[in-house]
């Protein structure tokens, strides 16, 4: 019964994107609303993605430098660990999922809100495609701002790295220098950019279609906001294994 389920919500999905994917009947409109959305998905969450990155780059640098401890351990490893961390892992993968319980909620209980006060009703009922015309600028937006928002995670997180071994005393700035510039494989960086705009595509499909779909009341957009949080979160680590096999 449970991979029924499964089955119809995949089939509503892929009907839902089907009418998504349409040439917008008004480009202008279109436009306006994208850039509308890159600034409320995407410039709005820059400032939790600085501030998370730099403690987790701090962080991870204390974690390999005080916990870690070999005589055989150079004393670059630190920061070498501290960038294939963030290049590979963080400002990727982790950074999506914390960004799906921010950007999916908002997205789903906006919708979710629309669907109940009838107002996508409305639009169907004046002949506008409502998915196409509400749904297409926040992905496009979304998968558009990612590759600066990783680079501005891996950037903080670096940055994080530094401030720690320089006011913590933990280590040398010379050291940690060392460990960031050894072995520097330029992929890895595009990786995790490629990776994040998969993730995004991820999160606000997923998030548009359990608020585009919510049936009730209130009660039933604070459930869907929930819901797509936790499933966009499940097919991110899910996504993340394929993409990281793939990629690698």
């Amino acid at each position: 019964m449970v991979l029924i389920n499964w089955l119809v919500a995949f089939g509503k999905y892929l009907q839902m994107l089907g009418r998504v994917f349409r040439r917008p009947d008004r480009m202008r409109m279109f436009l306006r609303k994208f850039y509308a959305e890159v600034f409320q998905l995407g410039i709005d969450s820059i400032s939790i993605v600085l501030v998370i990155s730099l403690f987790i780059g701090a962080v991870i640098c204390i974690q390999f430098k005080m916990n870690i401890q070999s005589s055989w351990m150079p004393a670059w490893v630190p920061g070498y660990a501290s960038r294939e961390i963030m290049l590979l892992e963080f400002s990727s993968s982790i950074m999506c999922l914390i960004l799906s319980g921010k950007v999916g909620s908002n997205i789903a209980s906006e919708l979710g809100t629309m669907r109940v006060t009838q107002q996508i009703d409305a639009l169907d009922i004046m002949g506008v495609n409502s998915a196409n015309y509400l749904i297409l600028p926040k992905v496009a937006a979304l998968v558009t701002i990612m590759p600066v928002l990783v680079t501005l995670s891996v950037a903080a997180g670096i940055l994080g790295a530094y401030t720690i071994v320089y006011i913590g005393h933990i280590g040398t700035v010379r050291d940690l220098t060392i460990g960031m510039q050894y072995s520097f494989n330029q992929w890895f960086f595009w990786m995790g950019v490629i990776k994040a705009m998969f993730f995004g595509f991820l999160i606000t499909t997923i998030a548009s279609y359990y608020g585009y779909n919510v049936k009730g009341g209130s009660v039933e957009v604070g459930k869907a906001s929930t819901n797509a949080v936790v499933t966009s979160s499940i097919l991110i680590l899910v996504t993340d294994t394929f993409l990281t096999q793939l990629l690698s």
